[in-house]
């Protein structure tokens, strides 16, 4: 008794769903048909039952009413039709007398239709529980009415009426499912074409990862070795020599560390949580453990490294250092590093200065060089300028 108040004691709001290109005219013929049950009901009510005609108008209007309510609040509107139809059975009851012309009873034509279209209505936007329960409660109230209650001289409508009830009910519910099942293949399509799509996506950065492990990770490790065995094949080789090829070998590691981190967001489904794309055991996804991203306190390892390439580097900081979010901190790191690198490119002999102000805000980034002094000719590659900002010579950051 508890699910069947909770089900259909409510009158909460369960709007009819618009059509696609005639979105109003459902709600216009449930309009036109409850005026058309309005005047053939008050007249039935009236002329046949025998009502007063301002009372019999009130029944007319329940019945007419729960049809337009259905449209909104169908459980509301199916009490209205049936409370209606109760009251107005009673009140025709009272009045039949023996041996007066038949009165279609306890349901009457307009009170069936109303009744009928509120079933329907119903049926199609609630679970089919709460359909089935209205039915059952419908049954239920014409049984009392016409089985118990009965009455003088009629022509009984309760078979006729609950056999169109259950008919309006399995129609809607058959609907309803319908709809539900096409809106569920819609959605399965859509989840398909995206998970494609993601698949798509993966696969290439997949592609990606491996061109760069296959090509890139084996040069770096070439230059490595080769750094590291070239003192070897000198006899007496200059400490500047030896200092300069294990510069290149721990740049060379150092390039190699940074790579493998890439390699593992570009293998990852989620770059952000570090979720391997490939399945466990597939080659290539027991890369070493992520190394921490760079950040402004490894700045002064950076500039040794660049100092010991042969460029002059100045560093100064003013302001008061305050904590910065991990991605303001990584890409002032990488805007130093890309300026440097393209001085050391572009600008042979040069001298530059990194200024590092430390703003309430974040931080500004400036790095300058002089011109070019030496002999050697500027490498004309394919660079695009600071990964961070774009330029070329001078770069600054603000956040």
């Amino acid at each position: 008794m508890r699910i069947l108040r909770d089900d259909l004691w409510t009158a909460r709001t369960d709007p009819l769903p618009p059509s696609t290109w005639l979105r109003w005219l459902p709600h216009g013929i449930v309009c036109l048909a409850a005026l058309g049950v309005l005047l053939g009901d008050s007249a039935q009510l009236g002329d046949h039952g025998r009502l007063d005609p301002g009372f019999a108008f009130l029944i007319a209007v329940g019945q007419a009413g729960g049809m337009v309510l259905a449209l909104w609040r169908p459980v509301l509107a199916w009490w209205v039709t049936l409370a209606a139809t109760v009251v107005g059975s009673l009140a025709v009851r009272s009045r039949m007398e023996s041996g007066d012309d038949a009165f279609t009873w306890p349901w009457t034509s307009a009170g069936l239709i109303a009744h009928l279209v509120v079933l329907l209505l119903l049926a199609l936007r609630v679970r089919t529980r709460v359909a089935v329960e209205a039915l059952g409660v419908t049954a239920l109230v014409t049984y009392v009415l016409q089985g118990l209650i009965g009455g003088l001289d009629y022509q009984p409508t309760g078979q006729l009426a609950v056999a169109l009830f259950a008919v309006a009910v399995l129609l809607g519910v058959a609907l309803r499912g319908r709809r539900e099942a096409r809106a569920q293949l819609v959605q399965q399509t859509s989840l398909t074409a995206e998970e494609r799509a993601r698949r798509t996506l993966l696969e290439e950065r997949s592609r990606i990862a491996r061109e760069l492990h296959d090509v890139v990770a084996h040069h770096m490790s070439v230059i490595s070795i080769q750094a590291q065995v070239a003192p070897h094949l000198v006899q007496d080789p200059p400490q500047e020599l030896k200092e300069n090829l294990a510069g290149i070998r721990q740049n060379a590691l150092e390039a190699l560390t940074e790579l493998r981190r890439v390699l593992g967001v570009l293998r990852s489904e989620h770059p952000e949580t570090g979720e391997p794309l490939d399945a466990p055991g597939t080659p290539g996804t027991d890369t070493a453990p992520h190394a921490p991203q760079p950040t402004l306190d490894r700045l002064d390892t950076l500039v040794e490294n660049t100092r010991a390439a042969g460029l002059t580097v100045t560093t100064e900081t003013s302001g008061t250092r305050r904590p910065l979010p991990p991605g303001v901190e990584l890409s002032a790191y990488r805007i130093v590093q890309e300026a440097l690198s393209n001085v050391l490119r572009h600008a042979p002999g040069a001298r530059a200065w990194v200024h590092l102000t430390h703003l309430p805000t974040g931080v500004r980034v400036e790095v300058v060089n002089t011109r070019r002094c030496g002999r050697r000719r500027p490498r004309r590659g394919r660079g695009t300028g600071c990964s961070a900002c774009g330029s070329g010579w001078r770069c600054s950051a603000a956040r």
